[in-house]
């Protein structure tokens, strides 16, 4: 199976790391010092679930060079959607499979418009990594699930063939009975968590620990969820339980990657978090104050990271 990975930033170059190590034939699509190194000295993975150095795996910044793939995992950051979604024509045959992983809840949707429907299988990750150094992917949790499956709730071989290799590659994987509700419960915690670490700069411990930002963890998921549920009216009232479950057992140093972005000047991603959570809730007639208030924080800190500032 030829596999090429659109994005290998740290939760592309995971999968695709794991999946060469297991003897699939990788392309890593990337660029700049990452690209590099990873053409000069392979991938290098850390993770409590087992270091690796992965050195049969090919690395490109041109999805030309790879040609048409059996299946590509689309990893790009969110605002960078359409122009990838152009630039991965030559790897896409009839049969391709195209499974895609960003924050927030529209990206597939975006995709499929440019790519075909047919193609998209949409993907929700719950992996903490980062780019610890060029060509280094640092896996910090030993949790590394992939959910995913048809838009249309479809049963289909070509999700059992991704479960079998990704299982076959150590991972996680999860085939989602309805994977739109699986995209809006990440989205509901997702969004408060993005956007009240990277504004504090602080990880999730000291934010669980205190009594009024965790109640302000809380009520926001909470907000997000009243969005989800005007949006899609059969959204599980389990989404809640599951999003403060799931934040409880997070690692202390947990915190969202777009802090990471921050850190490092790079664009946000708030327009697809809390933006889209107060763009909705507007539609639908759903008050949105505490994501109104923690995007129009967040909106000079992201639009000076865009000016170069």
């Amino acid at each position: 199976m030829k596999i090429a990975v659109m994005g290998a930033g740290a939760l592309g170059g995971y999968f695709g790391g794991r999946l060469a190590q297991a003897g699939e034939d990788v392309w890593l699509i990337a660029r700049g010092a990452h690209l590099e190194a990873l053409r000069k000295d392979g991938l290098k993975i850390e993770s409590p679930k087992g270091d690796a150095h992965v050195t049969n795996i090919r690395a490109t910044g041109d999805p030309r060079e790879v040609g048409p793939a059996d299946l590509i995992f689309f990893m790009v950051k969110n605002r960078d959607v359409e122009g990838a979604a152009e630039a991965i024509e030559p790897m896409i045959g009839p049969e391709t499979m195209i499974v895609t992983c960003q924050n927030g809840i529209t990206a597939w949707q975006r995709l499929a418009a440019i790519v075909g429907r047919v193609h998209v299988v949409p993907g929700v990750a719950r992996i903490p990594g980062e780019i610890a150094s060029p060509g280094v992917i640092r896996h910090t949790a030993p949790f590394d699930r992939l959910i995913f499956g048809e838009a249309d709730g479809a049963h289909s071989a070509r999700c059992e063939m991704l479960r079998d290799i990704l299982a076959g590659a150590g991972t996680s994987p999860v085939i989602a009975g309805n994977i739109i509700h699986e995209l809006w419960s990440k989205f509901c915690g997702q969004s408060v968590l993005a956007s009240l670490t990277t504004l504090t700069r602080l990880d999730i411990g000291p934010l669980r620990e205190n009594e009024a930002s965790r109640q302000l963890f809380k009520d926001a998921i909470a907000e997000a969820y009243a969005v989800g549920r005007a949006v899609v009216p059969d959204l599980p009232a389990s989404v809640l339980d599951d999003n403060w479950d799931f934040v409880m057992k997070l690692p202390p140093q947990m915190h969202a990657s777009m802090l990471d972005d921050l850190n490092r000047g790079k664009p946000l991603e708030h327009e697809y978090l809390s933006g889209d959570v107060v763009r909705l809730g507007e539609k639908r007639g759903v008050p949105t104050p505490i994501h109104r208030v923690l995007y129009a924080a967040l909106k000079p800190i992201a639009d000076r990271l865009e000016a170069g500032g």
